[in-house]
């Protein structure tokens, strides 16, 4: 009988990388959903959603409650993108530089048969970088129109109220922009294209990155450590350093957050409409009617 050989495998994601992803795509999922149905309210579709969740002011609690989750799922990626960076000095693979605008036209190229082999690239892709900055600016858009219609009051108390239908036409525009994202780049490139398991179980294969990644797969094979060596006192100071300006980012950025959808009540909460016709008596008792002047009365 044959050996049975398996392949090496090495570690993409840790545990709190898929965690939070996975608090990300849960909270996409529902914003998209309860989203999107108040965008298209007069819908049959919208309707019987709206319905089924309870009325428009249930719905609008959940896609509350989802957001509450994406921005408390950003300030911890901040605390952890921050941590690799400026603690163990890592991480700047995610940034983009002419290495990727390089790679993305040999990759087209390439597609194109005008080129043998696909570029080599290292622990991030060009289009994973291009995934991963689209996310953060659209991060960006949404949290900031998402918060101006949240509470309508406290914007206007801050800005022209113009900004409140121009927030609602970003905030609409960006949310399509981001579900066909998902469901034509996203889904394509990590399940259809090839199904990547390393957000399910952490780790690729050795094909696997040789395929994606054959640059990160040769530093590792040449022995380059994970983490460069910090001497113990430098990475407690930088530890120090680190945790207390990103504790007063945190607390400043929630404090921000909960004053201003405090700060101002909304004016008035959505009536639903009654599940059946209301008759409404108005008694009616004209005024009356001032008298003419006869033709007697005239002055002559």
């Amino acid at each position: 009988m044959s050996e049975v050989t398996t392949q090496p495998r090495y570690r993409r994601f840790s545990v709190s990388d898929r965690v939070e992803h996975w608090a990300q795509a849960l909270a996409f999922t529902g914003l998209a959903f309860t989203g999107l149905v108040q965008m298209w309210a007069e819908g049959w579709f919208s309707k019987a959603i709206i319905g089924a969740l309870g009325g428009i002011n249930t719905t609008r609690l959940i896609h509350h409650s989802f957001a509450v989750i994406v921005l408390v799922a950003t300030v911890y990626h901040i605390g952890t993108a921050g941590y690799r960076f400026f603690v163990l000095r890592i991480g700047q693979e995610m940034l983009p530089g002419l290495d990727d605008a390089r790679a993305a036209v040999q990759q087209v190229a390439y597609r194109l048969g005008l080129r043998s082999d696909p570029p080599i690239q290292g622990k991030f892709t060009f289009d994973e970088k291009m995934e991963y900055w689209s996310i953060i600016w659209g991060t960006i858009v949404m949290v900031a129109t998402g918060l101006m219609m949240w509470n309508p009051i406290s914007t206007t108390a801050l800005l022209p109220g113009e900004f409140i239908p121009a927030a609602k036409a970003v905030h609409g525009g960006e949310a399509i922009l981001a579900v066909l994202a998902i469901l034509v780049w996203h889904t394509y490139h990590v399940h259809l294209r090839h199904l990547n398991r390393s957000m399910f179980d952490g780790y690729l294969t050795e094909e696997e990155m040789l395929e994606e990644h054959p640059a990160e797969l040769a530093k590792i094979k040449a022995g380059a450590p994970p983490v460069p060596p910090v001497p113990p006192e430098v990475l407690r100071k930088r530890r120090r350093v680190f945790f207390a300006v990103y504790s007063v980012i945190a607390i400043a950025f929630a404090a921000v957050v909960v004053v201003f959808l405090t700060y101002k009540q909304v004016a008035i909460e959505t009536i639903p409409p009654p599940a059946t016709p209301v008759e409404i008596y108005v008694p009616y008792n004209p005024s009356a009617l001032p008298e003419l002047p006869t033709s007697d009365s005239t002055a002559p």
